[in-house]
């Protein structure tokens, strides 16, 4: 098998557009693109041409030849999902083009957040002659989640910001940062300001446990504690206690590995990454030894991805280990497997993992992550903080739509730890001025139109579900409905300039802080030293030098 993906990755579509024969699915257009977890190579088919790994932004497809021990299982993993999914049309893709023709004028759109939905968005936009975008967001720095939210250990990931630096060259692009909207502009200003507006604002908050103890000390939501190692500027100055020799994420999804994976690293591996100082300097001194992350249902219904797990497995020096293995598991699986072949594939897969994961026998001495399914909080305690989790044993039970439902047993055991990780999933905040269904925590739309000049894109339109590259299809599906209502004549009122916040940050001044932190960076031997605080930040943006005492 030539070539081979190797994780989860960005579905830019360019590898796919640019495979001669045809042999990378889900392609555009196709059941699952949109929702995979990664797209896959025929092996039967691939002719070795090496034009994916070229077109390739984040570098997710390899020559099967240079793979890693730990990633030799995508080699099978790629040829199981053409055994249901064959893919047999061979036809090389036509690319239809993607520029519509629109009435003459200038059409002027403000983005609202640069984090990947909102830059996916402003590159549709761009590809049209007569449009300008100008990206607003509340930080000094660009590209949201991509920047402050995937792991220092996952760099390989962080280099989709390749394809972000080729959106900010196009003519009509332009930044606003540092300016938070509602407070230093207004939803009324933008709209004065431009023709349509997209909020890409993301989902800012967590999902709330709402069981007892869950405000003591000690217990600390997955969002925050992911901003703080990250560098955020809103919590890079946090302090958490790594003095208790275990930790409890509840939640079994990616951003729960990630943090499993960092409090359970290596620390001078970590000093060659992006993590920040601070956190670097306190799990240095870490005194944990396990990570037990809990999932109220089972295996089969594990949030994480398959690529994420492959990862997790393949760790050295970290003992990662099952619990909570429920019986009639197979059972289990092909109950759930009973959607998308696709989806039906990476369930059977990930119970596989699993499965090798739970006959393993731990090691002495080392640290260990352990994979708790079946199991829910009940309540935390502690009398000036954590001291302890309850959790309780859950059985499943399947609704009669199929949903399958976590149900308590009412008994009840206790796991003492003094660090407890929320990570049940992120929640997006009210946006001032537009509709808001607290239900699904989502701005009420149709295909991102909330009404003609107002428009969402990403989780704030969809909810918190999909990877990086699944905001660059929704992104599509909002502009298209944009420059539905510009061809209409919906879109016609005229703009006139407003009062922008002096502090604002451009184009050039985030060049200067991705120059200053990368040059800081490699004096070090990292791909970059970020800045933590907005103060720093724009001095970097200014280029002014620290004063010191």
């Amino acid at each position: 098998m030539p070539y081979v993906v190797t994780r989860s990755c960005c579905a830019d579509a360019s590898c796919v557009l640019a495979c001669p024969v045809n042999c990378i699915h889900p392609a555009p257009g196709e059941p699952g693109f949109a929702t995979a977890e990664m797209l896959y190579v025929d092996p039967r088919t691939c002719v070795d041409c090496g034009a994916c790994t070229s077109a390739c932004p984040v570098d997710a497809l390899k020559p099967h030849t240079a793979l890693g021990d730990a990633e030799l299982p995508f080699l099978q993993l790629n040829a199981d999902y053409y055994k249901t999914n064959p893919h047999d049309d061979r036809t090389p893709m036509y690319v239809v083009p993607r520029q519509r023709t629109l009435p003459a004028g200038e059409l002027k759109v403000a983005v609202v957040g640069a984090g990947p939905a909102g830059l996916f968005a402003a590159d549709e936009l761009l590809r049209h002659p007569g449009v300008s975008v100008t990206v607003h967001d509340r930080l000094p720095t660009p590209y949201g989640l991509a920047r402050a939210g995937v792991a220092p250990d996952h760099q390989d990931t962080k280099q989709v910001t390749r394809l972000f630096r080729t959106i900010e060259s196009q003519p009509g692009f332009s930044y606003r940062l540092g300016v938070e909207i509602g407070t230093d502009l207004t939803h009324t200003d933008l709209l004065r300001e431009h023709h349509a507006v997209i909020y890409a604002v993301g989902a800012a908050t967590d999902k709330r446990l709402g069981i007892e103890g869950e405000d003591l000390p000690g217990s600390v939501s997955a969002t925050d504690f992911v901003a703080w190692y990250n560098g955020h500027p809103d919590r890079a100055h946090d302090d958490h206690r790594l003095d208790t020799e275990r930790a409890v994420v509840i939640g079994n999804g990616n951003v729960a590995l990630d943090v499993a994976r960092i409090l359970t690293a290596d620390p001078d591996t970590l000093a060659r990454t992006d993590i920040s100082d601070r956190a670097l300097a306190a799990l240095r001194t870490s005194k944990i030894r396990e990570v037990v992350l809990l999932g109220r249902r089972g295996p089969a219904q594990a949030a994480f991805t398959v690529p994420e797990l492959l990862a997790l497995s393949a760790l050295k020096d970290v003992d990662v280990t099952v619990e909570g293995w429920p019986e009639g598991l197979d059972a289990e699986a092909s109950e759930a497997s009973d959607v998308d072949a696709s989806d039906a594939s990476d369930v059977n897969e990930k119970t596989r993992l699993l499965a090798r994961l739970a006959a393993r026998t731990p090691s002495e001495g080392r640290r260990r992550i352990v994979l708790r399914f079946l199991a829910a909080p009940a309540r935390l305690t502690g009398d000036s903080r954590v001291e302890a989790l309850e959790i309780t044993p859950t059985t499943l039970h399947t609704d009669e739509d199929g949903t399958v439902r976590a149900v308590a047993s009412g008994d009840t055991e206790t796991l003492e730890t003094g660090l407890v990780l929320r990570s049940v999933g992120y929640r997006a905040r009210p946006v001032p001025g537009l509709p808001f269904d607290e239900a699904t925590a989502t701005v009420p739309h149709e295909a991102g139109r909330v009404e003609p000049g107002v428009y969402v894109a990403g989780w704030i339109k969809r909810g918190p579900t999909g990877f990086i590259g699944t905001n660059k299809t929704c992104a599509h599906e909002t502009v298209e409905s944009l420059l539905d209502d510009f061809a209409h004549g919906r879109l016609t009122r005229p703009v006139s300039a407003v009062d922008v916040a002096p502090h604002a940050l451009g184009l050039k001044d985030w060049h200067a802080i991705d120059q200053a932190e990368r040059a800081e960076g490699e004096a070090q031997g990292r791909p970059r030293v970020k800045f933590t605080d907005t103060e720093s930040l724009h001095r970097a943006a200014k280029n002014t030098p620290a004063v010191t005492a």
